[in-house]
């Protein structure tokens, strides 16, 4: 059976059980669509307060990836933290095929707080840059099963979840990927905390045609010294926005 794939983002008040929310579009920040929503559904200005879980809900034919943010009410429209929508630009984009997936990353360390890292194969995107273990989810697969199965096949490492910290997202126009030709794509991302409590020699296991060329663990110190992609960045300092 064919599985549509749909990513969608939902709210919830403080003390209300229902939530508002429906699919994300494309290009669209996560956060700028919770509050789209509630405006266009509700009538209700929104201000993104939290990430509050990252799920798949898979039912016959349809596998959809969820984001649930905790919103309070805004006092205005546009007010700071409101994360207003954004129309994706129109022009060149409208003629490259469109791709939409749903990701996780995970920003592991091990007990002696050394992060480790994959290097992006010839090929991809990004090629030579260092980046976060994970990747795409499997239609079927919970984000979390996703990252733990990405981390083993990109780096030999057996780890646990200890926290979701956050949600990004960035849309790469006309990057040319393994699939030969240049494409629209938005990529959602949930990014987690992961422990490696027995840390060993990092070896990439995953199949030949892969998209990570190697792996390492480095030293908090070595990190601004690498070329690494804008997700380690906020991984580093969520503070910084990663679009």
């Amino acid at each position: 059976m064919t599985q549509t794939r749909l990513i969608t983002v939902y709210g919830r008040l403080p003390g209300v059980d229902d939530e508002v929310g429906g699919p994300i579009r494309h290009g669209e920040n996560p956060a700028s669509a919770v509050v789209r929503l509630f405006r266009d559904e509700a009538g209700l200005p929104v201000v993104v307060s939290a990430v509050r879980e990252v799920r798949a809900l898979i039912t016959p034919g349809v596998h959809e990836d969820r984001v649930t943010f905790d919103v309070v009410p805004a006092a205005r429209e546009g007010s700071a933290g409101s994360a207003p929508a954004k129309a994706a630009e129109p022009g060149a984009e409208s003629e490259l095929p469109r791709g939409q997936r749903f990701a996780a990353y995970g920003f592991v360390t091990d007990p002696a707080g050394r992060v480790l890292l994959t290097e992006i194969a010839r090929g991809f995107p990004g090629a030579g840059r260092w980046h976060l273990p994970g990747g795409g989810t499997d239609v079927g697969e919970q984000p979390s099963d996703a990252l733990l199965r990405e981390l083993y096949e990109e780096t030999g490492q057996r780890g646990e979840i200890v926290e979701l910290l956050g949600v990004t997202h960035r849309r790469s126009l006309g990057l040319v990927g393994p699939e030969g030709y240049p494409m629209n794509w938005h990529a959602v991302r949930a990014l987690y905390r992961v422990l490696v409590s027995e840390p060993s020699t990092p070896s990439v296991t995953e199949a030949a045609g892969g998209s990570t060329a190697a792996a390492a663990w480095f030293d908090p110190g070595e990190l601004p010294g690498l070329s690494v992609t804008e997700v380690v960045q906020w991984a580093v300092s969520p503070s910084a926005t990663a679009e």
